[in-house]
């Protein structure tokens, strides 16, 4: 179990994009004018976390080598941002919202669930590699919050008792539908709507949308 202290991590010594990667990175890189590749640098850390699952730091030498940038700079991109991983990650990565929306509707207890039931702290793993967990901040989902974020998808709409019944889920290796757990569309209102409640439904086989009669 990493205790979160990145000088723990072992590095590897040297980092290279597989074939398939190199070319994607290639890709992305010529979509900037000459002199400017600098600006693929988040694009290039991101193809290099999902190769390895983490960003080591051979990987953003390699990727500062390629673009041409001072290492120092790549280094600080990756620092920056918490979607990037400076260190090995769980198969399933909670990333739990407390920005205020977040924390004034339990983010909190979010954060508490996880550690009782997982047996881990903040930036720890489980024992059996299947989950980590930190704590971010907002993700854009303000209106359903509490938010928990899962590798690339949000489940929203949380109380402890359905975070639970997640993580059971995810350990037993299945994947519940991400978005809201309490059926909200969008970020409709709990409850259901409460204004313009009376909408003419649009017929899409008619011209333009017209309303149905």
């Amino acid at each position: 179990m990493s205790d979160g202290n990145s000088k723990d991590v072992v590095q590897a010594a040297n980092f290279a994009f597989t074939p398939e990667n190199r070319a994607e990175a290639d890709r992305v890189i010529a979509k900037y004018p000459q002199g400017r590749q600098a600006s693929a640098v988040l694009p290039l850390l991101y193809i290099a976390q999902r190769q390895e699952g983490w960003v080591p730091r051979a990987a953003m030498d390699h990727i500062a080598e390629i673009l041409d940038m001072a290492p120092i700079r790549v280094y600080e991109v990756a620092t920056f941002y918490t979607m990037f991983h400076l260190q090995p990650v769980g198969k399933y990565h909670l990333q739990v919202c407390r920005t205020t929306p977040c924390w004034l509707r339990g983010a909190d207890q979010m954060t508490e669930t996880c550690k009782r039931k997982l047996g881990i702290g903040l930036k720890e793993v489980t024992k059996d590699g299947l989950f980590s967990l930190i704590e971010v901040e907002c993700l854009g989902a303000c209106s359903n919050a509490p938010v928990v974020q899962v590798n690339d998808d949000f489940y929203e709409d949380l109380d402890p008792e359905k975070l639970e019944w997640l993580l059971a889920e995810l350990a037993a290796g299945r994947k519940p539908p991400f978005g809201s757990q309490t059926g909200r569309k969008g970020a409709e209102p709990e409850g259901g709507q409460t204004t313009l409640k009376e909408i003419a439904r649009q017929d899409s086989s008619r011209p333009g949308g017209a309303p149905a009669e």
